[in-house]
């Protein structure tokens, strides 16, 4: 059994609560097979991380909250994007269901692009240290 659950595995992005995503799953119409978009923020990931993990994910359309439960290593999801993720301190964010206007705004995290601005400014201010000593100076002459 745990052979066949390790063979059913694939390889998907790292899923939090707080992420926008794009899941691409397959529909069969018929005899015809198109892929559909659902776009939306996780609220929830449950069932740990093995084959039976699931993820519920929200949008609103025209006013209406949506939300689906994928089940993450579902064959017919083709693929799922992360769009971008959002700092949460709740593991499950039911509270975005009633949430209105800017009680439902999740804060955006911050990468280390932040962190390689600094050595920049350090840099500008070692040359301005050599000038006030004196010792690239001409006396006029």
């Amino acid at each position: 059994m745990d052979q066949f659950n390790k063979s059913q595995i694939t390889k998907v992005p790292d899923i939090r609560p707080g992420d926008a995503i794009k899941v691409h799953q397959k529909i069969k119409e018929g005899n015809k097979e198109r892929i559909q978009i659902f776009e939306g923020i996780v609220i929830a990931r449950k069932h740990g991380k093995g084959i039976s993990a699931t993820i519920t994910v929200r949008k609103v359309v025209e006013g209406v909250g949506v939300e689906k439960v994928f089940p993450v290593y579902l064959p017919s999801v083709a693929k799922i994007e992360v769009m971008r993720s959002a700092k949460v301190r709740k593991s499950k964010l039911y509270y975005l269901r009633t949430a209105k206007g800017k009680k439902a705004r999740l804060k955006k995290k911050e990468f280390a692009v932040a962190i390689a601005d600094e050595p920049a400014e350090t840099q500008v201010v070692e040359p301005a240290d050599a000038e006030s000593s004196g010792e690239a100076k001409e006396t006029p002459g």
